[in-house]
């Protein structure tokens, strides 16, 4: 893959800065390679570590989903076993650190924080100027809130970018990775709004931000949210029913 991983061209700042239509065509690939493992192959696949740092860009700058070291296949129409819980902090979905189970619907949650990582330029968690933490998920919510969605995108991009793009993604990111997985949308769904064909649905009124949800928790958050390590730091460490471990 010529042009490496997608990380280095969202953080390095020796690499030149990706334009929106690269940014939008890198996003519609991996939505495209996650509707097939889920919905289009002999069995289901799930990923279990969807990062920027997982998507490899050829020649032409089109995203490929890479490193299948985490993840699982079973058939259709069975469901998928508890296991240990892997992946990288920040791309977990919150049932995965309570039932140790990951489903097509825990890597939705991936991809939506994958689509909020692409489009702002920021890591899942990372710190403000003033050294205070930041969830991303949290962060764009709350602009979507104040109706200033716009000013949370990646501010290399200058300003040049499609809006109704933009807003797009970023309605899809926080919709992707909303708390509950029934309300999240399937990767079919997902390309369907990607590419235009239906509307995005307005986000549901009761969407919990993620702090909110480690607050409400008593088992499985602490070391997850509370903490707010960067999104590529490992943590190592047993419980009675789980490890939580970082994705390759």
């Amino acid at each position: 893959m010529e042009n490496g991983s997608l990380d280095k061209y969202l953080y390095n700042e020796n690499k030149p800065t990706l334009h929106w239509a690269e940014r939008y065509q890198i996003i519609k690939g991996v939505a495209s390679s996650l509707l097939y493992l889920h919905e289009e192959w002999e069995k289901i696949v799930i990923h279990r570590d969807i990062k920027a740092s997982n998507v490899l860009l050829d020649r032409q700058m089109n995203g490929r989903l890479g490193d299948f070291g985490l993840a699982r296949l079973y058939d259709h129409g069975t469901v998928a076993k508890t296991t240990h819980v892997v992946g990288t902090m920040g791309y977990l979905a919150p049932e995965i650190i309570r039932t140790g189970k990951a489903t097509p619907l825990t890597d939705v949650f991936a991809f939506g924080v994958f689509l909020l990582e692409v489009a702002c330029g920021c890591r899942p968690i990372g710190s403000s100027k003033n050294n205070t933490e930041i969830v991303l998920v949290d962060w764009v919510l709350e602009h979507h809130g104040n109706v200033s969605i716009l000013d949370t995108v990646d501010p290399r991009l200058m300003g040049n970018f499609n809006i109704e793009e933009v807003t797009l993604v970023l309605k899809l990111g926080l919709l992707c990775s909303y708390p509950s997985p029934s309300a999240r949308p399937s990767m079919q769904k997902v390309m369907q709004y990607l590419d235009r064909g239906e509307s995005i649905p307005d986000m549901p009124p009761t969407y919990v931000s993620y702090s909110m949800i480690a607050m409400m928790q008593n088992e499985g958050f602490d070391s997850y949210i509370m903490s707010c390590t960067p999104s590529n730091s490992t943590v190592s460490g047993k419980s009675s029913v789980t490890v939580l471990q970082e994705g390759r």
